[in-house]
This record gives C-alpha cells, sequence and structure tokens, in this order.
C-alpha cells in the first residue's frame, strides 16, 4: 500500500474483486440507533467497506444505515459472516438467507465463515469445514456473493478447502504488532489469500507500547494510525472500529506518510502481547 494511496483505494482479491483497503468493523456495536448513526458517520467520512457478523447482531442496523446513507448498494463493501451453530452445508444456506433479510439487501460483497470446525471440537471438523464450504461455493457461482473467505483459520484448516474448486480469497485473523500471527500470514500470502486484521489496535492494549509510542512521535502520528499502517504497509487489510468521529477520521488518516524500513524491523521484533492472552500461532485447535 503506498504513501500516495486513499481510503477508497483497494487491494485485488484472487478472482479480481477490489475491497476497499480499510474496513469499519462493527463488533459489540448493539442493534439501535447508536450503530445507525456511527455506521452513517463512517460513510460520510469516506468508509466504504464495513464489516458485520450474525453474531453480532446488528445485521439491520448496518442494513438500515447503508439505505439512509443514500449511497448506492454498489458504492459499499459489505461483508457478513456465518456463525458457529450454522456450519454445514444446509443451515448455511439458511444462515447467508437470514443474513441478507436482515441486511436488506439481495447480495453480499464479501461472506465469511466465523470459525473453523477444529479438531478439538469434531473427530469430523475437515468435512464440516467443506460441507460449509460447498454451501459458500454454490452462493458465491449463484451470483449471491461476490467473494468467499473464511475467519480465525490456520494453515491446517486452510489446507483442506484450498483443494476444492474455489479456493478462499480472504482470511479475518486477530492482527496487530502485539499479535503477529507470521505463519499465517506467510501461508496466507503463498497462497493468494488476503489477510484481513480484526483487532488490529489491540483492543487499545498495545497503544501504549514504548516502540510504538515513539515511532508515532518520530512521524507526528499517533500510535493507533501507525499500528494500522503497520498492517497496510504488509498487505493486510485492517478493520478498526470505533463510534466516536474524531477516532474514525484518524483512523482513515493513513496515507500522508509511511513507515520506514527501521520502524518496520522494531516492530517486527516485538514479543507476542497485548492480544487475547496467548499467541495464536501456538494455539492447539
Amino acid at each position: 500500500m503506498t504513501q500516495q494511496a486513499h481510503l477508497s483505494d483497494a487491494f485485488p482479491l484472487a478472482n479480481g474483486v477490489a475491497i476497499p483497503c480499510l474496513g469499519y468493523g462493527t463488533w459489540r456495536m448493539q442493534d439501535g440507533a447508536e450503530t445507525v448513526a456511527a455506521i452513517q458517520t463512517a460513510l460520510s467520512l469516506g468508509y466504504r467497506h464495513i464489516d458485520t457478523a450474525a453474531y453480532y447482531r446488528n445485521e439491520a442496523s448496518v442494513g438500515q444505515a447503508l439505505r439512509a446513507s443514500g449511497l448506492p448498494r454498489e458504492a459499499v463493501f459489505l461483508t457478513s459472516k456465518v456463525w458457529n451453530t450454522d456450519r454445514g452445508y444446509a443451515p448455511t444456506k439458511a444462515a447467508f438467507q437470514a443474513t441478507l433479510d436482515r441486511l436488506g439487501t439481495d447480495y453480499l460483497d464479501l461472506y465469511l465463515i466465523h470459525w473453523p470446525a477444529a479438531a478439538n471440537q469434531f473427530d469430523d471438523w475437515e468435512a464440516i469445514n467443506r460441507d460449509t464450504w460447498r454451501a459458500m461455493t454454490e452462493l458465491y457461482q449463484a451470483g449471491k456473493i461476490r467473494a468467499i473467505g473464511v475467519s480465525n483459520f490456520r494453515p491446517h484448516h486452510l489446507k483442506a478447502l484450498l483443494e476444492t474448486e474455489v479456493a478462499p480469497m480472504v482470511n479475518q485473523i486477530e492482527f496487530h504488532p502485539g499479535c503477529q500471527q507470521r505463519e499465517t500470514l506467510a501461508f496466507c500470502r503463498d497462497h493468494g489469500i488476503l489477510v484481513e486484521a480484526w483487532s488490529p489496535l489491540g483492543r487499545g492494549r498495545v497503544l501504549d507500547h514504548p516502540t510504538l509510542t515513539a515511532i508515532a512521535q518520530n512521524h507526528g502520528k499517533t500510535p493507533a494510525q501507525i499500528c494500522l499502517r503497520w498492517c497496510l504497509e504488509q498487505g493486510v487489510l485492517p478493520l478498526p472500529k470505533s463510534v466516536t468521529p474524531a477516532r474514525m477520521a484518524e483512523n482513515g488518516d493513513l496515507f500522508s506518510f509511511a513507515l520506514t524500513p527501521e520502524d518496520m524491523a522494531q516492530i517486527a521484533a516485538l514479543p507476542p502481547f497485548g492480544g487475547s492472552g496467548h499467541d495464536p500461532d501456538q494455539l492447539d485447535f
């Protein structure tokens, strides 16, 4: 992502679909007027990529905000996800239609498997993931979804899906300077899968790290902007979430500066910290 890029610039997915390079996350935003207003504000600031999920229980508000914005549907890249209790072929098909109904749209730009069925939960975890993926592939081929992908998948989860007719185009994972997921990032790069970063600010817990604060001071930026720019410079798409207009604007102001190789090396040397309490590359699932 070059210094000359802009908020609405895009990464190309493996199938050629363009996905805006910065998304607006809606995790923990409850259905209601506050969420509608926050999304409308994000759209007014230039965000054109909204990330939601069935599990967030705010899809109705996301749809309401999109309609109230006056923007044509095709102007906004819209993502949702199938939840764990709806895995499998028929349940995924039904869950997708319910998501469309709540959003008030007839297609999605991106649909993700929210979490993989894993070996520590199911003996037939690979079959469950393949059945879910088969439903999504059919919806994609029918033109109901412009791109399909996964979330929180590690390389061994992804391998089975790479052998199918349509490979995942996106993997959305926890990713920030304290949770760098190098193994998964490298695997996705090698297989043409775009990585999206949920919690790119580490739930705020990484922002006072002295390395990040020093880099921010050198650039006249905030630690949050450093975290988000760091994602972009690795070809990772960040999904920051805020309901504060000033912070939304700050999170979108990433294109007037670039990190130096020295900055990137300092951040790369950081040990895991400030995330969900573990190194995801070491998780047994």
